[in-house]
């Protein structure tokens, strides 16, 4: 009897200890086991598309009117009606559901940003975005969706307030100017043109332009950069993708999927009940057009009728923002994709049976236009993982720059923990009572490569409906609430009495950051002369540089500021006159073997600078003599004989200082 009742007394408290690790473990992993539970109701389960219903004509005034269905626009809108705003979501394109670039572009695999707080004993990832992410999150499949189940639940969350107005296939948006008070060009609403040709004017107190470009602010002069034109290179922008969708994809082959992929030793791989990453043999694929069309490792999502979707297929010299030059990139991509199809029929058994099903109604456009706002988020704000005194939303998402030519292999720039993306990045310079939300915010071309994810995007969006409220209520203009760090202390308690987190936070410096040579990093990677790849595991300043890493490096400086680099750093070099390409490459490889010495950095220095020297050994001084290279700087270097990649990026700081006359 005693034993049993001490065995019952010992069950107990296990179950009691139990029910604390679970409880703590749901708490310390951010719910990770809701989520899964959540997600996992409707895998497998297809639902009817819902019909979207909309207005041909609407009010003729609002307090917020917001441009553009895609996910950014929807939480722009659901937030302002939810903070008692009446609201107008109107659409320009030829769409006839909610979600744009994720439901109409077929885009269903999210680049989820994940809280550095992530773990507890279940070791899960916390999505670092709350609020209206979430809400939406919570009921779709996961980290990859059904198309049907998210334009559902985004029409969903529109339908259900009764202070949102929706009108779609509007055949052109454009604003409507006035002067304000204080001189400003102020939009006070828009002027939409119909299917039938007949305009109306509809005005408004706030504006957000949530179109994937921009197109609202640009039309109505505020000022941007395209591409890369931060980094002297306006007509580079990374690939676009047209997605394409499979059929035959039966729960044996998804088996087949997950088990190849799950014992793939190669880092990046993996697969779960509706994603798969990895297949890196595709980019060995041999494109028909390779200057124009290639393949990259496929990003998988899966469908609930037995399809999936895929995220792979990169087409090169697109103008996102141009009507004809997207309709090439259809053209290019639908001549490629049946041929894509087969070569994985050939070499991966378990698609032997597949079927090319059809491709998406959108194209997927990663970069076009940058706004200039207040605030023009940095690279450095990224790497150095910032907070921001008026955050109104977080990122975690690696700095992905996707390829841009061929030849271009991309690059990972940055893995931040967590930034904080400032409201005035969502302010533009020039033109009142507008917001600019998503990609085309103000953020330099490199964090733009990690802040364009979506959840950063609804984070954005959802706060600027906050903000309308706010501005109407204060009487203010977006700018000077900017400035008002008071108003921004309500913004910000609003949004998190909202169900988002924009708590200050801090994380620890990385290791790198302390190396005597980390201010030399800071301008190799603001000029996109150095990357960190995943972990940041590349940003190895004691690594040996040599004579053609360091005159690259210069090259890249020139880009930046061609007017300075009046001279060739190349000829610092000697090749044989005549030589054939073999052995121009021949002799390459052996000036790369050789050690960069103080001496011949210095020489090539001078020779791009277009300084004339005697002999290389006199270039240092001459250098130091101009104020061009610092004693501080070259104090640094440690083996003048030997230099390091470190070394090398000290001089490049201190041409940046001395050229751009701004220390970063």
């Amino acid at each position: 009897m005693s034993t049993h009742r001490t065995h019952k007394k010992q069950s107990n408290n296990w179950i009691i200890l139990m029910i604390v690790l679970i409880l703590l473990a749901v708490a310390g992993a951010g719910g990770a086991l809701y989520y899964q539970y959540k997600h996992s109701q409707h895998i497998g389960n297809p639902q009817t598309l819902e019909q979207v219903e909309y207005l041909n004509k609407s009010e003729e005034e609002y307090d917020v009117i917001v441009v553009g269905t895609d996910p950014e626009g929807i939480t722009a809108a659901v937030s302002a009606a939810r903070n008692g705003q009446k609201t107008l979501l109107v659409d320009g394109n030829d769409r006839e559901v909610l979600g744009g670039l994720l439901t109409v572009g077929w885009l269903n695999s999210l680049d989820m940003n994940f809280s550095p707080n992530s773990g507890g004993i279940l070791n899960k990832p916390v999505p670092l975005n709350k609020g209206l992410f979430s809400e939406w999150y919570d009921r779709v499949e996961g980290d990859s969706f059904d198309v049907t189940t998210a334009a559902n639940v985004f029409y969903d969350l529109v339908k259900k307030e009764k202070n949102i107005d929706l009108m779609l296939k509007m055949k052109e948006i454009k604003p409507k100017m006035t002067k304000g008070a204080n001189g400003n060009d102020v939009i006070e609403g828009i002027v939409v043109t119909k299917a039938d040709g007949s305009q109306q004017t509809i005005k408004a107190k706030s504006v957000i332009d949530a179109t994937q470009d921009a197109d609202i602010a640009v039309a109505a002069g505020v000022p941007y950069t395209y591409g890369r034109e931060d980094l002297s290179d306006k007509n580079t922008k990374m690939a676009v993708t047209l997605v394409f969708r499979l059929k035959n994809i039966t729960p044996d082959v998804w088996a087949k999927v997950k088990d190849r992929l799950q014992n793939d030793k190669d880092e990046g791989t993996g697969a779960n009940d509706v994603s798969a990453w990895g297949y890196k043999e595709m980019y060995d694929y041999k494109s028909s057009n390779p200057k124009r069309v290639v393949m990259r490792g496929l990003n998988i999502g899966r469908q609930n009728d037995e399809t999936m979707l895929i995220n792979a297929l990169q087409i090169y010299g697109i103008d996102g923002a141009d009507t004809a030059s997207r309709a090439e990139a259809f053209e290019i991509g639908k001549k490629e994709i049946p041929l894509v199809v087969e070569h994985m029929k050939k070499i991966y058994p378990e698609f032997a049976n597949i079927e090319l099903d059809a491709t998406a109604p959108e194209l997927y456009v990663r970069e076009t236009r940058h706004i200039e706002g207040e605030y023009r988020l940095h690279i450095l704000d990224v790497l150095e993982n910032r907070d921001h005194w008026d955050r109104i939303g977080f990122g975690s998402y690696e700095v992905d720059i996707q390829r841009s030519y061929a030849g271009d292999g991309g690059a990972v720039v940055a893995d931040p923990e967590q930034y904080a993306v400032p409201f005035r990045s969502i302010v533009p310079k020039k033109i009142d009572g507008l917001l600019v939300v998503g990609r085309s915010s103000s953020f330099d071309t490199l964090p733009h490569g990690s802040s364009r994810t979506v959840p950063v995007g609804m984070a954005t969006g959802q706060s600027a409906g906050v903000a309308a409220k706010l501005a109407t209520d204060n009487k203010v203009t977006f700018r000077e609430m900017s400035q008002n760090k008071e108003l921004i202390a309500k913004l910000q308690e609003m949004i998190n009495q909202q169900g988002m987190d924009v708590k200050p936070f801090s994380i620890k410096p990385y290791p790198f950051m302390e190396h005597k040579q980390y201010e030399g990093l800071k301008v190799a990677v603001t000029y996109g002369l150095a990357y960190g790849s995943y972990g940041n595991t590349a940003f190895n300043l004691d690594n040996n540089s040599n004579p053609v890493r360091f005159i690259n490096l210069l090259y890249g400086a020139k880009k930046m500021k061609p007017d300075a680099f009046t001279g060739d750093p190349g000829a610092a070099l000697s090749y044989t006159k005549g030589a054939t390409a073999d052995q121009l490459t021949a002799e390459r490889k052996e000036h790369a073997a050789k050690d960069l010495t103080l001496d011949q950095a210095c020489y090539t220095v001078a020779l791009a600078l277009g300084i004339k020297v005697e002999a290389p050994a006199d270039a240092k001084a001459e250098l130091v003599k101009q104020g061009i290279l610092t004693e501080a700087s070259l104090q640094t270097i440690t083996n003048p004989a030997k230099l390091t990649d470190g070394d090398s990026f000290m001089l490049i700081k201190d041409l940046h200082d001395r050229l751009v006359g701004t220390k970063l």
